[in-house]
């Protein structure tokens, strides 16, 4: 009997070093890819001047010279593009392109083109006829700076000016070409991103339920964020459905993430820190989550979305962290 008793000691004993060194070994684990994950996460932060300055030399290139006819307009034009953005859309194509292996050269078209796109929609956002804001990113918008007119032909030039870029992308297939510019494009219209601003502006004296709000915020920013993703699937040879699938959807959560991190750094930011007037969308009586669910259940739909669209890049391994760090970066900003 005292053996049999001294024997289940031993085996208890055993059994809880073992389960010990198995907890111990799977902390070593998880504490050794956390750190490998920061580490890369902080190599592709690091990357960031160097890839801001890639597209903003592309962009460069793009633009017509600002002293070249008709000069108002080309300097309206630059001055639109170069107002201190911080590229994050460029950014996620050439960080969705590093998960899928894609060739940074046959990024740069794509980059360009989205943020030509991006500024087109700042300087009609901006007009007098819709939000009527004065201040972009801490300087005079576009129809402050130059005039209203100015503003409006500045912005219809750069959305032609980045299918011109898309047109002839160098080293990429015609195919491939197409597929951008049917995804760009679908991106920034009536089914996008311009829809979604006539919801927007429709809205504003009245209320929409929480599922309206999501799919405006779905079309007016988030279509361009999910394009931004996807146009690395359109470049990526042998890109399989499953990879497909996932970046589909984490384009999809985080571009709605961004739009109820905006609102809610419109209630709660600054002026100058966020570079536009704090408080506009109260004014305007936008529908807005902060508005009707209030701003802490505004931050648990953020937080929501950003662990949903993390969970989706699990299959892509360490090569998603710049995707990772990104989406972690829209959702904390202004904290």
């Amino acid at each position: 009997m005292a053996r049999s008793r001294d024997w289940d000691k031993k085996k208890t004993a055993d059994y809880s070093s073992a389960k010990h060194a198995h907890v111990a070994a799977n902390r070593v684990r998880y504490i050794t890819r956390h750190h490998w994950q920061r580490a890369l996460a902080t190599h592709f932060k690091d990357r960031i001047p160097a890839y801001t300055q890639r597209v903003d030399a592309a962009l460069g290139d793009a633009l017509p010279p600002k002293d070249e006819r008709p000069e108002r307009l080309h300097d309206a034009m630059r001055y639109a593009v170069f107002n201190g953005g911080k590229r994050v859309r460029p950014l996620l194509v050439y960080a969705a392109g590093e998960c899928l292996g894609v060739d940074k050269a046959l990024l740069d078209a794509p980059a360009v083109a989205i943020e030509l796109i991006h500024a087109f929609s700042l300087v009609h956002d901006d007009l007098p006829a819709m939000d009527d804001d004065e201040l972009r990113r801490g300087k005079p918008t576009v129809h402050v700076a130059y005039d209203e007119a100015t503003a409006i032909l500045a912005a219809d030039a750069l959305q032609p000016l980045a299918f011109h870029v898309l047109s002839g992308a160098p080293g990429t297939s015609a195919d491939a070409r197409l597929g951008l510019i049917e995804l760009i494009s679908a991106a920034c219209g009536s089914i996008g991103m311009t829809g979604g601003q006539s919801i927007d502006l429709a809205s504003e004296g009245g209320t929409l339920p929480a599922e309206e709000i999501e799919h405006m915020y779905a079309l007016k920013t988030g279509a361009l964020i999910h394009a931004s993703i996807m146009s690395a699937c359109v470049l990526a040879p042998g890109v399989s459905t499953q990879q497909r699938d996932a970046l589909d959807g984490f384009g999809r959560d985080v571009g709605i993430a961004f739009q109820v991190k905006d609102d809610l750094l419109d209630v709660e930011g600054e002026t100058e820190v966020i570079g536009k007037p704090a408080g506009s969308d109260e004014q305007l009586q936008k529908a807005t989550y902060p508005g009707l669910l209030g701003i802490q259940r505004a931050r648990e739909r953020c937080d929501e979305l950003l662990s949903q669209g993390l969970a989706r890049l699990d299959l892509f391994g360490e090569r998603a962290e710049p995707l990772r760090w990104l989406a972690d970066y829209i959702v904390s900003r202004g904290k």
